[in-house]
């Protein structure tokens, strides 16, 4: 199977607010998106699709087939709309990024004859997107900065090992990076809230267990974490996986971007 995928975007505004909730609830659980007015985003939608290559056009689809199908059913409906005063489904559903996510897959799902729809990520901006593949979970990705000091020096290795294996990183100082970093939950979204968790709470959980001890700070040198390990991102991934766990059952993935050419990511003790 070859997979590929299209990227199609479209423009919608929409509030998240349970009627029956008091003003004051729906601010606590939803706050700025619970205001009836509105708010929009400029959405990008990543259609992957697989299938097997036509053996007499060298192609699986022509992915301008994918852009005709996403802007017919997409656009059509969600392109310029408010979303929760012009769109029957998000008049009772919550307008969040798990179920427009969810929604979209059920538009384009029965109109891919040709190959087969695999994956669909939707992005509401630069740090939050989530995800659905064939199977009903739906994955919310968060991202987060965090620039930090560190070393990479191996207290298992000789002087000359760890300056062979890291070079420049074994620098006696350190040197510094900005972090990026992607926490995923998996699960269904609640029916009332829309949500797979609350975000506020989640960023809540972040900032306290990741970012204020590494935020701004020399791993080696100024966190217990990496007092005797090396801080790479190698293990970085599984120390903030150790971390969040224990507080975030819904779990399912942690991410580090190292710089703009490093990525690790870590599923947890399951996946080994």
């Amino acid at each position: 199977m070859v997979h590929l995928s299209r990227l199609v975007t479209f423009s919608a505004s929409h509030f998240y607010r349970v009627q029956h909730w008091s003003d004051e609830e729906n601010k606590r659980v939803f706050g700025l998106c619970s205001n009836i007015h509105g708010h929009g985003h400029d959405y990008v939608v990543e259609i992957m699709v697989k299938g097997k290559v036509n053996p007499k056009t060298g192609i699986v689809i022509n992915t301008t087939e994918i852009k005709d199908i996403a802007r017919q059913f997409i656009g059509n409906e969600l392109d310029g709309k408010f979303l929760n005063h012009e769109h029957p489904y998000f008049k009772d559903h919550q307008p969040t990024t798990e179920n427009l996510v969810n929604y979209i897959w059920s538009l384009l799902e029965p109109h891919l004859h040709s190959c087969e729809l695999h994956k669909i990520r939707l992005y509401e901006n630069d740090i939050l997107f989530s995800e659905k593949g064939r199977d009903n979970m739906i994955h919310l990705t968060r991202k987060y900065h965090f620039s930090a000091a560190h070393r990479l020096h191996s207290n298992k290795l000789s002087e000359e090992e760890n300056q062979s294996l890291f070079g420049k990183c074994n620098n006696p100082h350190g040197h510094g990076h900005n972090y990026y970093l992607e926490v995923t939950v998996k699960g269904q979204p609640d029916p009332t809230t829309g949500m797979i968790i609350n975000l506020s709470d989640l960023d809540s959980i972040v900032e306290q267990l990741v970012l204020e001890k590494f935020d701004h700070k020399h791993l080696n040198l100024d966190t217990e974490e990496f007092k005797d390990l090396n801080p790479t991102a190698d293990n970085m991934v599984v120390v903030i996986w150790n971390l969040l766990a224990p507080f975030l059952p819904k779990l399912h993935k942690i991410g580090l971007w190292e710089t703009e050419k490093n990525y690790f990511e870590y599923y947890g003790p399951g996946d080994e």
